[in-house]
């Protein structure tokens, strides 16, 4: 990684791209300026074949440094050609990254896609930005964020699914607090759901009940939404419609929840072949919420201190010092989102799992720390904790954790 922190010689080629959708804008240049004029590329291999022969025909010797800014997904098909093309020059920058150059460079108000190339270019003469993710992490971000969004959808066709239930039922599933709520993807939902697609919001016998049923239902369980079916008010008029609806929406639920058990065995063999693979030693931590904070985080030499990568999330405080003036705020929450919110995950984990966290936590409670703070100072020990296993490659021990711990480390 030292090389990313050295300033770029005046000699080398620096090639500046901000991704379109359908076509790259395209600089070259080095020390003693522009290298041609800047081009548009197709975003195709074509487009990728013409920058090749712009710089092997700039003259210039040795590898280029190509500074490329990460546009949500624009940016991928490129990296990876390019990567693949030119092996370790790729270097990456966020937007927000371009935007502080364009600042710096008096030009922030003013967006177009040559001054954010003359900002890459900036950047890159410093030795900013950062390598492109193995392939491997690179799948395996796509494939997490690709289950984050099937879990929303999911979501999303419940909150509808309890709508149509209680427009063709009224009063059969109660809200939490209100009477046994009914968890759509549970075996007893499932059933329950089935069984008004099927009769229309008519109330069905315990075996009808049972026998849609995709787990096990006890005798006990289906007495009570039998029992509790039979006291609903009449059907409405359009109960066929709403029936049909529902199992439409049945059926839409029940792909979604396929879809999201592939991506999530897809993403169990995708953490096999990475280092985070220890982190689904930590109690609480299963192949999900490891892959969540590994995507944003390997490789770990990326972080040379865990405060770093703490930072990185977003979780650590924003502070303000200007003389004598030392202010601490609340979080930062510079970074991804994502990254973020995987970190707590882990950390909630834990808190509800392995005996030295939950005794932290009832510490920090103890202080007077609101639930929310707690988890965030949690997050703060998880992620020292995660960075230590990712470097170590040792399973995690509770015990020795606590010994340690205790001596202060």
């Amino acid at each position: 990684m030292s090389w990313l922190q050295r300033e770029v010689p005046a000699s080398a080629l620096v090639v500046a791209i901000d991704p379109g959708k359908a076509f790259n804008r395209v600089w070259l240049a080095t020390g003693d300026g522009p290298v041609g004029d800047p081009v548009s590329l197709a975003v195709l291999r074509d487009g990728v074949d013409e920058l090749q022969r712009l710089i092997e025909a700039s003259g210039v010797g040795g590898v280029p440094v190509i500074a490329l800014e990460e546009t949500g997904g624009l940016h991928r098909a490129w990296a990876a050609e390019l990567e693949r093309r030119w092996p370790g020059s790729l270097r990456l920058f966020a937007p927000s990254q371009t935007t502080a150059a364009r600042g710096q460079l008096g030009t922030r108000r003013f967006k177009t896609d040559d001054r954010d190339c003359a900002a890459l270019i900036w950047l890159a003469r410093q030795g900013a930005g950062r390598p492109a993710e193995p392939q491997t992490v690179d799948a395996m971000l796509a494939a997490v964020r690709h289950r984050a969004q099937l879990v929303d959808a999911r979501s999303r066709l419940q909150q509808h699914l309890h709508d149509h239930l209680n427009g063709l039922c009224p009063g059969l599933s109660a809200p939490a607090g209100h009477g046994r709520a009914l968890k759509l993807e549970g075996p007893t939902g499932q059933a329950v759901l089935a069984c008004a697609a099927a009769f229309a919001g008519r109330p069905p016998s315990k075996r009808s009940l049972q026998a849609r049923a995709l787990g096990r239902v006890t005798d006990t369980t289906a007495e009570f939404w039998t029992g509790r079916w039979k006291r609903l008010l009449t059907p409405p008029a359009d109960a066929e419609l709403r029936a049909a609806r529902l199992r439409r929406g049945l059926d839409r639920w029940r792909d979604l929840q396929a879809d999201i058990d592939a991506a999530e065995r897809q993403l169990e063999l995708l953490l096999a072949q990475t280092d985070g693979q220890v982190l689904t030693t930590l109690p609480g931590v299963a192949v999900i919420r490891a892959a969540a904070f590994c995507a944003h985080t390997l490789p770990v030499e990326r972080w040379p201190t865990p405060e770093h990568l703490y930072s990185a999330t977003g979780l650590a405080p924003a502070t303000y010092q200007s003389s004598t003036i030392n202010r601490r705020g609340s979080i930062s929450r510079q970074g991804l989102a994502e990254h973020r919110n995987a970190l707590m995950g882990i950390a909630w984990g834990l808190s509800q799992n392995s005996p030295a966290f939950r005794a932290r936590d009832r510490e920090l409670r103890a202080r007077g720390f609101q639930p929310i703070q707690a988890r965030v100072a949690l997050a703060r020990h998880a992620c020292r904790l995660c960075w230590r296993l990712l470097h170590t490659q040792q399973p995690y021990d509770d015990q020795r954790y606590a010994a340690a711990r205790r001596r202060g480390r």
